[in-house]
């Protein structure tokens, strides 16, 4: 299937109570636990959603970064709970995101061995159908330093439809003329496993997000799974990539995110992508 234009839903203000953080270009940014937030939206909003949850990785231990020692600690919406009210999150969040999905709607969370597992029977026990995992293979992923394990180089991926009777979009001929991946080859079959990098300097002008996705990540995660003017949800938006990827590929989005300082960061990333949409665009 490609790409076609699909009928346009506002993602304006009406669309929930409060007032947005940001608003631009038909993307919204929210301030809100979206477990608080997702309740006030109707049932059958979004066309998809892109989820990056809090991975569960502050333990007070330490990784590397740009050659230096630094603290895998990124903050307490970041600590561990233990492993069940750590699954009853993925449950409730997951759920609430279904709720709002259209019936022919998908959704992508991304996630290291700390928690995809979790989301992953989590899906299957809420009545998602899993399609695909997909290994983000991180070309240039930072050393261990323990040498107990080895490098951590890849996340996985998971992208689900809303149930087994949904009629999601691939638009797989897109998806095939853009296979360029060290696994594929060019006009064929676009594999699972997706070789990008993680994100450069160039993506971190206005500074930092502990768990930034590039924007390449999401540039094929959106163009693969919508069509133009679908209305895109990320629950945990952070610096604001999803939406980014979906004011530069014309679709719509609603992001949340409680950090204020992350909806900063995000607020200014897309003042410039709505300025320069001639930003990388690059599968």
């Amino acid at each position: 299937m490609t790409e076609t234009t699909t009928a346009k839903q506002s993602c304006e203000a009406p669309l929930v109570p409060d007032k947005p953080y940001y608003e631009a270009h038909e993307i919204a940014l929210y301030q809100a636990d979206c477990l608080e937030l997702l309740p006030q939206i109707p049932s059958d909003t979004f066309d998809m959603i892109f989820a990056d949850p809090p991975y569960l990785l502050s333990n007070d231990g330490f990784t590397c970064h740009a050659g230096k020692m630094v603290s895998v600690n990124k903050g307490d919406w970041d600590r561990s709970q233990g492993v069940e009210t750590d699954h009853e999150f993925v449950m409730e969040w997951l759920s609430a995101c279904r709720r709002v999905m259209k019936k022919d709607a998908t959704i992508w969370v991304s996630g290291t061995q700390h928690i995809i597992y979790s989301v992953g029977f989590a899906m299957q026990k809420l009545g998602f159908k899993l399609l695909n995992d997909i290994v983000w293979y991180k070309v240039n992923p930072p050393p261990n330093l323990s040498c107990r394990y080895f490098t951590h180089a890849s996340e996985i991926v998971l992208w689900a439809a809303k149930s087994q009777k949904s009629k999601h979009v691939f638009n797989y001929e897109d998806m095939k003329a853009t296979a360029n991946e060290p696994f594929d080859l060019a006009g064929k079959q676009m594999k699972s496993i997706w070789a990008i990098r993680a994100p450069g300097k160039d993506e971190k002008t206005f500074g930092k997000h502990p768990t930034q996705k590039p924007l390449r990540l999401l540039n094929r995660i959106i163009r693969a799974s919508t069509n133009p003017d679908a209305l895109i949800l990320d629950p945990f938006v952070g610096s604001g990539t999803t939406a980014i990827s979906a004011l530069l590929n014309h679709r719509r989005c609603v992001g949340i995110d409680a950090e204020q300082d992350f909806l900063q960061l995000a607020a200014m990333r897309l003042a410039e992508a709505g300025t320069n949409r001639t930003l990388n665009l690059e599968q």
